[in-house]
């Protein structure tokens, strides 16, 4: 087993690369990016960083130099030979050959493109343009580079002991909500955990973990390189970004309200069975099920990310009755800020109902709060996300409000084409 602590601490006289494969990365994207380069391949995007979590000044505690030399070496990467064996060849969700020969041969040759890095006062702007594809595969690896430079700016202070001792008690508290789960009948969960990470080698000892402490319960992890280094399954199905593009590409109203379903309608014709996860939050849970085609009705499952998760599941729910389905034969994958109280609370609450699932992420990953003096190595709120499509601006308006984002005028908008009323806000805990 890897001594993470002495890694740490050689991290101090060399330079340790962050991201070492164009496949550490959540497998939803690698999905979602064979289905772009498919239906949008030249749409021209923009990416850019966002930290919700103002109070943490990543321009002053992340040199630029040594970001800037992360972020080169990521567009350094190409797939190598085991990684390409390992997408043409190995069985995803039952499918053999998931990934097509096109897609893979498009992916072989790909270098990642250009960055535009500038520092504006405490923060850094950070974006991405260029055709989707290739610019949608910066966002997992810019966000693992800009999470475990925050946490070395804080470890690089501590001795190499007090290494030691954080990294065991770290491990402490993962397993001991690991073991606090161990009763939960019938538990599904998963490693979603990627993107908010506090390092790759703490989530790759997080994945191993699960998996000894909860077997058969642990039922994969989203990382794609994980996934193929410990032969475990690799999670993921879509998520906001698909919507968010479609529906700044539409020119008109009509167009808009449309466009969450064209996404779905292009992901229906290349996916099947549990790949068929619908994410309806991106625009309003509610007013996506009441206003979707029969045909969504019979996909597998839904997926929660965002607004209070009970809510949200009890309107799937109902959704499904009302559309003569049995939700007793369809999934719920939770995914929004989860911890252990949580996740035994949800599943103690629709477990009878429906087929329960979790996507466990930042609090399995990146839990070091309280663990260090000034709680500085608390997980943090900070997203890479496309703001722009063919030079209109994308919005999401989310379950929750604090989650929306989008010029002003465009999420009134937006609100008025998808029916969105009054929400509650909720805190956003990652």
């Amino acid at each position: 087993m890897v001594d993470i602590a002495t890694r740490v601490w050689n991290h101090k006289w060399k330079i340790d690369p962050i991201v070492r494969s164009l496949i550490d990365t959540d497998f939803y994207k690698l999905l979602m990016c064979q289905s772009v380069f498919r239906n949008k391949r030249t749409t021209k995007v923009t990416f850019s960083l966002i930290n919700r979590s103002k109070d943490v000044p990543l321009a002053e505690l992340i040199d630029e130099g040594e970001l800037r030399e992360q972020l080169d070496h990521i567009r350094s990467l190409s797939l190598s030979r085991g990684e390409s064996t390992w997408l043409r060849g190995n069985t995803f969700y039952g499918k053999r050959q998931m990934f097509r020969p096109d897609f893979m041969e498009w992916f072989e040759n790909l270098r990642l493109p250009p960055y535009h890095l500038e520092r504006k006062g405490d923060q850094y702007e950070l974006t991405f343009e260029g055709d989707w594809p290739e610019v949608m595969l910066w966002e997992i690896p810019a966000l693992a580079v800009l999470m475990e430079l925050r946490g070395r700016s804080v470890l690089n202070r501590m001795g190499k002991f007090e290494l030691q001792v954080l990294y065991a008690r770290a491990m402490t508290r993962v397993w001991e909500k690991i073991e606090n789960m161990r009763d939960i009948p019938g538990l599904s969960i998963a490693d979603f955990g990627t993107r908010r990470r506090h390092s790759y080698l703490w989530q790759d000892w997080c994945v191993q973990a699960m998996r000894e402490g909860l077997g058969s319960a642990f039922t994969g992890t989203s990382n794609c390189k994980i996934a193929m280094t410990r032969e475990l399954e690799a999670i993921g199905t879509n998520a906001h970004e698909l919507p968010m593009v479609y529906a700044a590409l539409a020119e008109t109203d009509a167009e808009l309200a449309q466009a969450p379903y064209d996404v779905l309608s292009d992901w229906h014709d290349e996916h099947e069975g549990n790949l068929r996860i619908i994410l309806p939050d991106t625009f309003g849970t509610k007013g996506f099920l009441d206003k979707a085609p029969d045909w969504l009705a019979g996909w597998t499952g839904i997926r929660v990310d965002s607004g209070d998760p009970a809510t949200a599941a009890e309107t799937a729910i109902a959704w499904w009755k009302a559309r003569g389905e049995d939700p007793g034969n369809k999934r719920i994958i939770f995914s929004d800020g989860l911890d252990v109280d949580k996740i035994r609370a949800l599943h103690s609450r629709f477990a009878d109902q429906v087929n329960v699932s979790f996507g466990w992420g930042t609090l399995l990953t990146n839990d070091f709060r309280k663990l260090v003096p000034d709680d500085r190595l608390a997980p943090f709120s900070l997203v890479c996300k496309a703001v722009e499509a063919n030079g209109a601006p994308t919005v999401k308006l989310s379950d929750n409000p604090n989650k929306a984002m989008g010029p002003i005028a465009e999420i009134e908008r937006y609100k008025r084409v998808f029916g969105v009323g009054d929400q509650i806000a909720q805190e956003v805990i990652v």
